[in-house]
């Protein structure tokens, strides 16, 4: 099997926030500054790997791409950036899920990279989420994902190694008419399925991975690469960079203190400024919308794509005002227990279900500067489904939330090439954004759909999104035509919708930690805080691309 690590151009790929904890790391309690890089290197990595499914272990191509700095300071932290996980199954797999039933499959992967400092390890956990994607009726499947990863300080001068370890895929599967209760009947192998229509797939790095599963090396310090005495390598921890469960984080007298002290830190946190809390809008319960005990508010921003402009649109920091769901009883599945929740939500803006407003600027056909300043209008609640799964072999937490918001794009102002049109007050889509639901029949009509997946092991910190402590949420939405647009006998609808209705336009929202009204967290200087003083959101969350 072909295996080759090399840099490579490619084009940008939308990321998604995750984050994870190593052992023997000590997290900061500070936000770090950004690493002073001088440029970037872009990796792209293509690996062996050998993946457990029901019928047995299988070969499996890995290919990894990411940007580092092309070097960083000493206690400086940086995030490796535009990472994306593709995972090519063989047809022996698509057979193994068709025999689940299967017609579609969502993707999700845990990938454990090991970080390496001279002979000090850690291990950082790089998660991504994918699309529904159908199988194919012959041939591979590729599944790419994509999202954040933890940041990375190194504790003194040497390179800082990056190397790929153990992957996880987990997949969600559309059940069809057949295999209704799930289970794998072949082979012997460590896939686990469950009757709730899901399968983890287990993937080890092949032995002849060139390398040792070497991603990328990053010189820490101002002195030549490895200017601490020794150079790091790779597989100092085991076959591939990241750490085995129970091995030492590197050599010494074991002491747990000492050693993370030099280990590289793995950071929960991106590095980055937190939101200028003075920029954005209140966002409190009052008189006209009173709270009840379990009333949360948090605040959401992030950035939505205009393909036709080739472009994209900052969303601001919105309000949101949420009634949380109390669980109920989810179906049966026989190695997880499940619950249910719905829960409901509003943006509140001045007194009404929108955002605030918010510019932006695009290039109309390529040549023509247009600027828009619009809102988002809800023309109905917007409904939050989360399906929480916890596995009884160790309590393990994953939680999948859809959100479905019917909302109208509402244009205030607008000028071409330096012209004021007037587009009157009524300017809007004809309908909501509208998104591929996975279950129509249960939530008909018009709406954006966002997916977003948390995970909390016991005893550390959720990763992905969680309604409470916020996250990550993405999907892809179509702009539907624009009605209502000009005065004066001037219609603008077709002007607008030439320019900017159409599919395929990509959302990336980012919501913060909420405010539980009725037992609100204030910051102390042991714990962070969830709510001010007046009972908003404290923590103001910075939009990703």
């Amino acid at each position: 099997m072909k295996a080759k690590p090399a840099a490579a151009p490619r084009p940008p790929r939308v990321r998604a926030r995750t984050t994870s904890i190593a052992a023997f790391v000590v997290l900061a309690a500070l936000v770090p500054t950004t690493a002073s890089a001088t440029g970037t290197q872009e990796i792209e990595a293509e690996l062996p790997y050998v993946c457990t499914l029901p019928s047995g272990p299988l070969p499996a191509t890995v290919r990894i791409s990411a940007d580092f700095p092309e070097r960083a300071e000493a206690g400086e932290a940086f995030t490796p950036s535009d990472v994306a996980t593709t995972v090519e199954l063989p047809a022996e797999a698509v057979a193994d899920l068709a025999a689940q039933g299967a017609t579609e499959v969502r993707a999700a992967t845990r990938l454990d990279v090991g970080v390496t400092q001279n002979t000090a390890t850690a291990t950082a956990t790089w998660r991504g989420s994918a699309e529904p994607l159908a199988l194919p009726g012959s041939g591979p499947l590729t599944v790419v994902t994509e999202g954040d990863v933890p940041s990375v300080a190194g504790r003194g001068d040497g390179d800082l190694t990056f190397s790929a370890g153990a992957l996880a895929i987990d997949l969600a599967l559309d059940a069809g008419a057949g295999a209704a209760d799930g289970t794998a009947t072949q082979g012997t192998g460590s896939a686990t399925t469950t009757g709730n229509g899901s399968l983890t797939v287990d993937c080890a790095l092949a032995e002849d991975a060139p390398d040792r599963g070497l991603l990328a090396t990053v010189p820490v310090g101002t002195g030549s690469p490895g200017a601490s005495g020794s150079t790091s390598s790779p597989g100092s921890a085991g076959t591939s960079g990241a750490p085995q469960d129970g091995q030492p984080e590197g050599p010494g007298d074991g002491q747990p203190e000492r050693q993370s002290e030099r280990s590289p830190k793995v950071l929960d946190k991106s590095p980055g400024a937190a939101a200028d809390r003075g920029k954005v809008p209140p966002c409190r319960y009052d008189e006209q919308h009173p709270p009840t005990d379990v009333s949360l508010n948090a605040y959401v921003t992030g950035y939505a794509n205009v393909n036709k402009m080739k472009g994209a649109a900052y969303l601001p920091p919105s309000c949101l005002l949420i009634e949380q769901g109390l669980p109920v009883d989810g179906p049966p599945d026989p190695d997880h227990i499940v619950f249910d929740t719905v829960s409901y939500a509003n943006f509140h803006y001045r007194e009404r279900k929108q955002t605030p407003p918010f510019p932006s600027t695009f290039l109309s056909f390529d040549f023509t500067p247009v600027k828009a300043t619009m809102v988002l209008e809800q023309t109905g609640p917007i409904r939050i489904d989360s399906r929480i799964r916890i596995r009884l072999s160790d309590f393990t937490t994953i939680t999948d939330t859809y959100v479905r918001a019917p909302l109208v794009l509402h244009v205030l102002d607008l000028e071409v090439n330096g012209t004021r049109l007037d587009v009157g007050p009524g300017c809007r889509t004809e309908t909501s954004l509208t998104s591929v639901d996975p279950d129509p029949a249960d939530h008909p009509g018009d709406h954006l759909v966002l997916y977003g997946r948390g995970e909390q092991l016991i005893g550390q910190q959720a990763t992905g999104y969680l309604l409470l402590s916020g996250g990550t949420l993405s999907g892809e939405t179509s702009i539907p035509a624009f009605t209502g647009c000009g005065t004066d006998g001037e219609d603008l609808d077709r002007l607008l919708t030439a320019s900017v209705s159409g599919p395929g336009n990509h959302v990336k929202q980012v919501q913060g930690q909420t405010c539980a009204i009725a037992a609100p967290v204030f910051p102390t200087p042991e714990t962070p805080g969830q709510c001010t003083q007046d009972l908003q959101p404290y923590v103001v969350p910075v939009a990703e691309r």
